[in-house]
């Protein structure tokens, strides 16, 4: 349990750090995405659809009404969901420009730089307080995530991987409990 928490840390830190040495952290107060130039969060189009949902690509994730896919334009999600508890950018490694962390009640949701938009790389459910649409959270047994999804696309030793539309959902367990949960996009995936 403790080396798998371990590498979970690093992994986040690898991504979240980025490769320069201009990091910043902000707390909610000062969130850019609060900020007056932000759009109004009504925004949507004649169904009432927000664009986000009208990007949706894989597994989902939803909180508060507000559906968040990966590889999906973040700013209509976080002008929707509001001010963050707390917010993190650093330049990225793999793009030009900064990738950034939302951290919000129970999830985090980590961005990289396309062009001049945000896009989410990963969202990481972080306790118990939310679940999956399919309604599986952390602390759930291994038994109920496969009841809820059936059966993983690929096991890793400690990880059920469930793949959709060029995206991973991936449980992370200890022994027969689910650890972690965390929706990836494959675009930062090495090939």
């Amino acid at each position: 349990m403790k080396r798998l928490m371990m590498m979970l840390t690093i992994t986040g830190l690898l991504f979240t750090a980025g490769c320069g040495n201009s990091e910043k952290t902000i707390q909610a107060a000062s969130n850019p995405a609060s900020g007056e130039e932000q759009e109004e969060a009504g925004d949507s189009d004649e169904s009432g659809e927000t664009p986000a949902a009208q990007t949706e690509k894989g597994y989902l994730f939803e909180s508060e009404g507000v559906k968040i896919s990966v590889d999906a334009d973040v700013k209509p999600v976080i002008d929707r969901l509001g001010e963050a508890d707390s917010y993190f950018e650093a330049a990225s490694c793999a793009f030009e420009g900064l990738d950034k962390t939302y951290t919000y009640a129970g999830f985090r949701i980590e961005t990289y730089p396309e062009k001049d938009k945000d896009l989410t790389a990963c969202i990481i459910l972080t306790d118990d307080s939310v679940s999956t649409p399919e309604g599986v959270c952390i602390g759930n047994s291994v038994e109920e995530l496969k009841e809820a999804y059936g059966e993983a696309s690929s096991e890793e030793p400690g990880m059920l991987v469930y793949e959709k539309e060029g995206m991973k959902l991936c449980f992370i367990v200890d022994g027969d409990e689910i650890s972690s949960i965390e929706y990836r996009s494959s675009v930062l995936e090495a090939e």
